[in-house]
């Protein structure tokens, strides 16, 4: 019996489980606390197998000290041995291409055949503050297709005959170590639009489902139905990230997801702080509306113990279809987040670093 039937027999995801952090600040914690828990959790990823370990770009928000992507990556390179690393995402119209292009070209120099580059659009914060990224009255990204082919010519050093660009070239990069290759490109949303772009570019595509979760099968169809095949890809690959909590009991992982509920609701009404306590969220003066906020938000979050939080992750992937899982979990405390991993990992049976199998589909670079 060959195991991949042993694990269809024992009921066992043949998908890649991946976590997706933000450096999630708590109440009572600092940037600094939370950067360090991000980089054990990292260490503890790789242990128990997980397959990729992303971190995604936010800016002026408490409860999260992931503003600077690559700057994480370099440091959770130099502290992991094999697990994957990337961008969940880059905002590419918040910085120059060739900007993004040197900084992805040197984490691959750096940690070759490790890294992933996932891009997105939004600006990953406020208006105002994207208006200060971006230097611009509009923070529109209209122009992210001409800024992906600008960025994608940068990282495979071939701007063709007669562009303006076409004698400068992002070091370290492809100009600079012919034939080492480049990070491969994601493309990340929570809507039509990059599922449709990157179904035409034959690139894999990431969806947002922890927060857009009414939109996560119609973009997923859009995707698979605009799909041409590429020198990347021979047939689409989606991965979908989703909220999961898992903890000892229901109860306790209830208890805890609501924490960040109560962070999410007050990120939306303007007023953004650290990641509340579960007590802080247990005593908060709900109003009937932000109440219903708070179920609607809980209602696309994965809680349970162990073997609760997988039969809703295997349930989920199910009705998606979904080629990989990506995990995150934005709860109070550093402790509660890796315990959480932990219990989805061992739920999955990965152990000892066994990890689940890489994807079918060849993604180039992605070893």
């Amino acid at each position: 019996m060959s195991d991949l039937i042993r694990g269809i027999a024992r009921g066992e995801s043949r998908v890649p489980l991946s976590i997706l952090d933000l450096a999630t600040v708590g109440a009572g914690d600092t940037p600094s606390g939370a950067l360090r828990t991000t980089t054990e959790l990292a260490r503890r990823a790789e242990e128990w197998g997980y397959h990729r370990f992303w971190v995604a770009e936010h800016h002026g928000m408490p409860s999260v000290a992931s503003s600077s992507p690559a700057v994480i990556l370099a440091h959770l390179g130099a502290s992991t041995r094999s697990i994957r690393l990337g961008s969940g995402g880059v905002m590419l119209p918040n910085h120059a291409p060739i900007i993004i292009a040197e900084q992805f070209g040197t984490l691959h120099a750096l940690h070759p055949g490790r890294i992933d580059l996932g891009l997105g659009r939004a600006p990953g914060t406020d208006q105002a503050t994207a208006r200060a990224l971006r230097r611009m009255a509009s923070p529109d990204a209209d122009d992210f297709p001409q800024q992906l082919a600008e960025l994608t010519a940068f990282l495979d050093d071939a701007h063709p005959a007669g562009h303006p660009y076409e004698r400068i070239h992002a070091v370290p990069g492809e100009a600079s170590a012919p034939g080492s290759g480049r990070p491969p490109i994601w493309l990340l949303g929570s809507s039509g639009f990059s599922a449709q772009l990157a179904g035409l570019l034959g690139l894999p595509f990431a969806f947002a489902h922890h927060f857009s979760a009414a939109n996560t099968l119609p973009a997923l169809e859009l995707y698979r139905s605009s799909f041409q095949p590429s020198s990347v890809l021979d047939r689409p690959y989606a991965l979908i990230g989703v909220s999961a909590v898992a903890a000892g009991t229901p109860e306790e992982a209830l208890r805890s997801a609501r924490t960040t509920a109560l962070g999410m609701l007050r990120l939306r009404r303007g007023t953004p702080a650290p990641i509340p306590t579960p007590e802080e969220a247990e005593a908060y003066p709900y109003s009937p509306v932000e109440e219903q906020f708070v179920r609607d938000w809980l209602s696309n979050v994965v809680t349970g113990d162990g073997d609760g939080v997988r039969a809703g992750l295997e349930a989920l992937r199910e009705r998606t279809g979904a080629d990989e899982l990506m995990i995150t979990t934005g709860v109070h405390g550093g402790e509660a987040r890796l315990r959480s991993f932990e219990l989805i990992a061992r739920a999955y049976g990965m152990t000892g670093g066994e990890r689940h199998p890489a994807p079918a589909v060849k993604i180039a670079g992605n070893a």
